[in-house]
């Protein structure tokens, strides 16, 4: 079964300006056509899983109650758009913490591949971020990047230099760049068989 595994902020919200955290609803805001996407994506028998870092919670800036309330909310709107969000997969540790869930590690996209039956060869992982590049090559999944969110920033490192000079070329290179998630569901509409 195909299977897209997305990032959540940049990629099917926009981040917060100064904030950097969705800290409740009220701070969530879809990304235009992201509703559509999602829809065309379900509608042409993708399972979509959402795979997002929140060290806000432990940071101590919102707790795992609301975080799971935002996600509540996100899911309903999607569904009432017509799509369907298979499961949420949160890591929800400080940066230090040295888990193995947060990207750029694959823990959570291979937890969901164990609990999902999922075949990560064959799946996309589409981010705004190095590090959603780099957990969906640790994965083995087909990786792409949108410019929304943080995107445009690694856009930047990708094509810059000195950057290819100090990172590690394969691991952080996507397979593929588009504008936004939904540029990136017409691709793949139109060339996954």
């Amino acid at each position: 079964m195909k299977t897209i595994f997305l990032d959540r902020d940049g990629v099917i919200n926009r981040n917060p300006p100064n904030m950097g955290y969705v800290r409740r609803w009220s701070e969530f805001s879809f990304i235009p056509n992201g509703l559509k996407a999602i829809q065309e994506l379900t509608q042409n028998g993708y399972r979509i899983f959402v795979i997002t870092n929140q060290a806000g919670i432990g940071r101590g800036l919102y707790s795992e109650e609301t975080l799971k309330d935002i996600h509540r909310r996100m899911v309903i709107e999607i569904t009432d758009a017509g799509g369907k969000i298979d499961a949420v997969y949160y890591c929800p540790h400080h940066p230090d913490a040295g888990c193995e869930c947060r990207k750029p590690k694959p823990g959570m996209l291979k937890r969901a591949a164990q609990e999902h039956s999922i075949n990560l060869s064959s799946a996309y992982f589409i981010g705004d971020a190095t590090t959603d590049i780099m957990a969906g090559r640790r994965a083995g999944a087909a990786t792409f990047l949108v410019l929304t969110g943080l995107g445009h920033l690694s856009y930047q490192d990708y094509t810059n230099a000195a950057y290819y000079r100090r990172a590690n070329k394969e691991e952080s290179r996507p397979d593929k760049i588009f504008t936004d998630l939904y540029t990136a569901t017409r691709w793949l509409l139109n060339n996954d068989s």
